[in-house]
């Protein structure tokens, strides 16, 4: 399953694709605030597509650990007037949405965008399953357990890897039943899991393949890079880059970035490398 199909337009992700991050929130661990108004956003995403973004992840709420909770109304009144702009700015832009709430996925599809993206799988929303099925878009589940509140206090497993395709298979069955066709599963680097965990997810991440979906891998800037490296944030492009490679050798479809520029040459190269 290496196709999805965007607002009619197949697109192949067995060459991976780069979605570009743009966070519309005032806590996000690398860009918070910066993108307060419309024109900062417009200008970002912009140069992302010139870049080569083939998808834009837009969120309006922050899950990094511990992140402050928003409500639903707070949630649509960031996310709604951004997904209206962008699509009249960029007609052909694919939008995907950074939500765990089936009325923003809803609202978001309805005024133009492309793609759900869920941290929990729809196990934060119990309509979330059946109104993307409803709405016939694909849609992204992602490995965690409990709320960005709560999940770094439940980092335990017996078998990681083993735990998350047991994860993923009963929530990939639970949305086909509902008729979801266009899944696409993240392993939530960061989410639920400790620093130690993350590596030996991205060491195993050619497993997560058993389910025969398209992989999505978000670990651009995070903690396993930049604590790793006694560093920060903002110093962790290098150290992103290179586990990009290692995600992509690994069997990776879709890099989830801040920096689409690097992201889009290293899969360049890694494709130089595999033809």
């Amino acid at each position: 399953m290496s196709t999805i199909n965007c607002k009619g337009t197949l697109i192949n992700l067995s060459t991976p694709k780069v979605m570009g991050i743009v966070n519309v929130t005032p806590d996000s661990f690398f860009d918070g605030g910066k993108l307060t108004d419309a024109d900062a956003v417009v200008f970002q995403v912009e140069k992302m597509l010139q870049e080569g973004a083939t998808f834009i992840d837009l969120g309006g709420y922050s899950s990094k650990p511990g992140a402050e909770f928003v409500s639903e109304t707070e949630e649509l009144n960031r996310v709604i007037p951004v997904v209206k702009l962008l699509v009249e700015k960029f007609p052909d832009i694919l939008l995907s949405i950074d939500t765990f709430r089936s009325e923003v996925a809803k609202q978001a599809i309805e005024n133009g965008a492309a793609l759900i993206n869920d941290i929990s799988a729809g196990l934060l929303d119990e309509k979330m399953l059946e109104t993307v099925a409803k709405l016939q878009v694909p849609y992204i589940m992602m490995h965690m357990k409990g709320t960005p509140q709560t999940m770094q206090s439940l980092a335990n497993y017996d078998d990681l890897l083993k735990e998350m395709n047991y994860y993923f298979s009963e929530r990939i069955a639970k949305a086909r039943r509902f008729g979801l066709n266009d899944i696409i599963i993240d392993p939530g680097f960061g989410f639920a899991k400790t620093i130690e965990h993350n590596y030996e997810l991205l060491q195993n991440l050619e497993l997560l393949q058993f389910h025969d979906l398209p992989i999505l891998a978000g670990i651009s800037r995070k903690s396993m890079i930049y604590k790793a490296l006694e560093t920060s944030p903002e110093e962790a492009l290098n150290g992103t880059t290179f586990l990009h490679a290692f995600c992509l050798q690994k069997g990776a479809n879709i890099l989830r970035v801040h920096d689409v520029k690097e992201a889009v040459e290293c899969v360049k190269l890694m494709w130089q490398f595999k033809e």
